[in-house]
């Protein structure tokens, strides 16, 4: 299904935008047909600050997207991410009207559109909802298409984000000239691009370190069972060796990409870079460890909150597969052994390459693009989901209702009026009752219908 419709994922981050072009293969694999990045200085913290710059920005990464693809590009999928970001699990109840009748993707899908219609606090709105599991007549069922019974139930996945933010990102993507299909939480993308079914089953939590933030999305069963956003990500380790170097945030970033580490024991000190002064001035002097010292302790707040939020859930649901680390920040060397020493957990590195087919670029299998074809597996599903039901609709028999023909009522010949005498009518109005006076209750009912056995 979708095999060849083009789907395009724009990942709006705080440090980069990037735009992917892609389609299902032949094989089942992502196609990439093109791609296009630019740098984001209207972004802080995965919330649209600046709506000029970020438009601009979307553009760019856009109009390179379209040339390299040949495809002119006018509807995108697009992540959401920042730490206005929430989640709640919300039980949703469907009574049917006939417990003898299959159930259907339209009663599924019902269920879940109803489920945004729940209150929420002002200024708040529901960003998507995914199903977690069903329920037909209090007992469980993964797949209710087809089941007989009278009661539909199901858990959700609710996403909450503020409106305003929700909003601003519709704004830019309107005034760059585009239209916006769906709005998607970043961290699920990842996960779609870099983890499969087998962790899924056996539970697993995906951490995406981006720029700006740092998305989690745990699943358990095949299910998601929490997402959460931490607003701290690459950025903060930048400003810590800007203010800690005493040098500009440019060359900061240059040193954490090239030589940092998140483990300061793996570095030594006799090993050194070399920083150009400002203006003139001296160039610095700074040591691998002392760069790594400074990572490592941004990496283990970065952490800590991660595992808060991985202890939510692995004291109910255990992560037999542990930690799958992507975004931009899981390219820093030993941050892996970092991350395990932290969580307790078995880690690796989440790459979007087997995803892809063999054609693609080798820039693409990178973890920072995790998201963005992400957001094109996961809009190449939902196209999916939105054919079945549109098939499903064109095969359901048109209901025409029966017009029942009119029944002819044989009228009674009427009576020859008598001439009543007084006596005659006073025992008539005594045989007819003071109840009823001058109405004839059989007369009445056979006059509108033919019933049989009255006369």
């Amino acid at each position: 299904m979708s095999e060849g419709k083009i789907i395009v994922g724009l990942d709006i981050g705080t440090t980069k935008i990037a735009c992917i072009v892609g389609r299902r293969g032949a094989n089942g694999k992502i196609e990439i047909l093109g791609y296009g990045k630019s740098i984001s200085t209207g972004v802080s913290r995965g919330i649209v600050n600046n709506i000029d710059e970020t438009v601009t920005a979307i553009r760019t990464a856009v109009d390179e997207a379209s040339a390299q693809s040949n495809v002119d590009i006018k509807t995108v999928n697009v992540g959401i991410a920042g730490s206005h970001i929430k989640s709640i699990q919300h039980r949703g109840v469907l009574m049917r009207d006939n417990r003898d009748v299959e159930i259907t993707n339209e009663e599924l899908e019902k269920l879940r559109q109803d489920t945004f219609k729940i209150n929420m606090i002002p200024g708040e709105e529901i960003i998507d909802v995914i199903p977690q599991e069903y329920f037909v007549d209090g007992e469980i069922g993964t797949t209710p298409k087809g089941m007989l019974g009278s009661k539909l139930e199901a858990n959700f996945h609710v996403i909450i984000g503020q409106k305003a933010a929700a909003m601003n990102i519709v704004k830019c993507i309107q005034r760059a000239g585009l239209e916006m299909d769906q709005m998607i939480l970043e961290p699920i993308a990842s996960a779609e691009a870099t983890l499969d079914e087998e962790e899924k089953e056996a539970g697993v939590a995906l951490v995406d370190i981006g720029g700006g933030t740092t998305d989690i999305a745990i699943f358990h069963e095949n299910k998601i069972y929490h997402s959460a956003v931490i607003p701290f990500g690459g950025n903060i380790i930048t400003e810590a060796i800007s203010k800690g170097c005493a040098i500009i945030r440019r060359y900061a970033e240059d040193v954490k990409v090239k030589f940092g580490s998140a483990v300061a024991s793996e570095n030594r000190d006799d090993e050194v870079v070399s920083i150009p002064g400002i203006r003139g001035r001296a160039p610095k002097e700074i040591s691998f460890r002392n760069l790594a010292n400074i990572i490592q302790a941004r990496m283990e707040e970065i952490f800590d909150l991660v595992n808060c939020e991985i202890q939510k859930v692995n004291s109910q649901h255990k992560l037999i597969a542990g930690v799958v680390l992507t975004g931009g920040g899981a390219m820093m060397r030993h941050i892996q052994q970092l991350a395990a020493f932290k969580t307790g957990l078995d880690v690796r590195i989440g790459y979007p390459n087997e995803h892809l087919t063999d054609d693609t670029a080798k820039e693409l299998a990178s973890p920072m693009y995790a998201t963005g074809i992400g957001l094109v597996i996961e809009g190449i599903k939902r196209a999916d989901y939105q054919e079945k039901l549109e098939k499903a609709k064109q095969k359901q028999p048109v209901f025409t209702p029966q017009v029942p023909e009119p029944v002819v009522v044989e009228q009674e010949p009427e009576e020859e009026e008598e001439t009543e005498t007084p006596k005659s009518k006073k025992k008539k109005d005594k045989k007819e009752g003071s109840g009823h006076k001058g109405f004839d209750l059989t007369k009445i009912i056979t006059g509108f219908f033919k019933v049989d056995g009255l006369e």
